[in-house]
């Protein structure tokens, strides 16, 4: 089961759900960062996210290392309570751009990059 992957005006928005852990991180990584090869600023939406663990995590950390890298935007949307919890513990919500909706998160130029 993949993640589903939409385009919205200049963004692409990759909609991680159920459980990201060390069995479908690999595909996180892999939609995320297929966005990414195409220069396509990204959007990570977790609402849907029960539980992410470390693996899930580097997966989205690499993501933001690599739109960084490129000079694209990278934020966090919509982020549920179970992942905002693990993202406080590693002190990644400081790191990483999050906004509370899609439309907060087009909207803010300043996106990750």
């Amino acid at each position: 089961m993949s993640f589903p992957v939409e385009q919205i005006e200049t963004f692409s928005v990759v909609r991680l759900q159920g459980e990201v852990d060390l069995s479908r991180s690999p595909e996180a990584r892999e939609a995320l960062l297929a966005c990414l090869r195409q220069g396509q600023d990204l959007l990570v939406d977790l609402s849907a996210v029960d539980y992410i663990d470390s693996s899930g995590v580097a997966s989205l950390v690499e993501g933001y290392q690599v739109a960084r890298s490129q000079g694209l935007r990278f934020a966090l949307v919509g982020v549920s309570d179970a992942a905002l919890s693990v993202l406080r513990l590693a002190r990644l919500d400081r790191v990483f751009p999050i906004h509370a909706s899609l439309q907060e998160g087009m909207a803010s130029q300043g996106g990750g990059a």
